[in-house]
């Protein structure tokens, strides 16, 4: 399903009492999710308590090297220990979070592989069921896309094949500064790879400090979109800073009325920057709860006192 921008902003007001019914509904309602990339100095068991205790409904796992959820990390039973601890807590995965950088030489891409590879081996013990999408920014300057655009594909299908194998989707994320960076460049590149298994994670942040509107946005590349990672921004591409959820200037009202009319059916996925979650006093329980505060709104939620 593919709506035109001029469909989709005139079903936005005509949606939303069905917006919040359906958000209201357990069943069929977007599913809230905290990324652990924001969590990396807490225990898995602690940061699975936090999400849930603040009403989060998941998480995306962070698997890059020094990250607790690491794949070389988890044995065998920390595996099933940490899929117990998933069910008992009622929190579902919802993506894995890795950071691949193509077009690579031969030996990094292999390396890409590879740890793709290990990515869909622990999204199937965690997520048997549900098995959960994979989702990276890729690489290159945003100035080199013409350039490298042609490798990147090529790249990417073999990317998809290792999601054909797995039976795993992987998403790609376009980001302000990289290679991968606009509306008509992320088109392209899905149509060229031409998979089921190779998708868009959208996060709208990257195109608001490009000045793309959100509908626009929405247009393009929902109906290519397996995962959604949602934080604020401010700035310009040269010079930016990505804040947490209701620190900017999103709509997330009207983008989860957008979500709705394109019958996205995956999860919507905060995102706490490095930029954020590096500095000196940066506390990630509170950062998941104000962005939760801030989201409840929009996706129909109580706010736990």
């Amino acid at each position: 399903m593919h709506l035109s921008r001029r469909e989709l902003l005139a079903a936005v007001p005509a949606i939303l009492p069905f917006a919040t019914a359906r958000a209201a509904d357990a069943p069929t309602r977007i599913p809230l999710g905290f990324s652990l990339y924001g969590m990396k100095t807490l225990t898995l068991t602690d940061a699975l308590k936090a999400c849930r205790v603040i009403g989060y409904d998941g998480v995306e796992f962070a698997l890059m090297p020094g990250y607790p959820a690491e794949p070389k990390l988890l044995t065998a039973n920390d595996r099933k220990d940490l899929r117990k601890l998933l069910v008992d807590s009622g929190l579902k995965v919802h993506g894995l979070m890795e950071n691949l950088a193509e077009p690579a030489t031969d030996a990094v891409h292999n390396t890409n592989l590879e740890r793709l590879k290990a990515a869909t081996e622990l999204g199937h013990a965690l997520s048997p069921d549900a098995v959960p999408p994979i989702e990276s920014v890729l690489g290159a300057k945003p100035a080199e896309w013409d350039k490298v655009k042609d490798k990147l594909a090529e790249r990417l299908g073999k990317w998809a094949e290792i999601g054909k194998d797995a039976k795993t989707v992987i998403a790609v994320k376009p980001h302000v500064a990289n290679a991968l960076h606009t509306l008509d460049g992320a088109t392209w590149l899905v149509k060229q790879v031409n998979s089921p298994w190779l998708r868009l994670a959208f996060d709208y942040s990257h195109f608001e400090l490009r000045g793309v509107a959100l509908a626009d946005a929405a247009s393009a590349l929902l109906p290519h979109t397996a995962f959604v990672h949602v934080k604020d921004a401010k700035g310009k591409p040269d010079k930016f800073e990505f804040l947490l959820p209701g620190e900017g200037t999103t709509d997330y009202l009207a983008l989860a009325k957008l979500l709705i009319v394109a019958k996205y059916a995956g999860p919507v996925v905060v995102e706490v920057s490095g930029q954020i979650s590096g500095k000196a006093k940066y506390d990630a329980v509170a950062a998941a709860k104000s962005s939760y505060v801030a989201l409840a709104p929009a996706f129909a939620r109580d706010v736990k006192k």
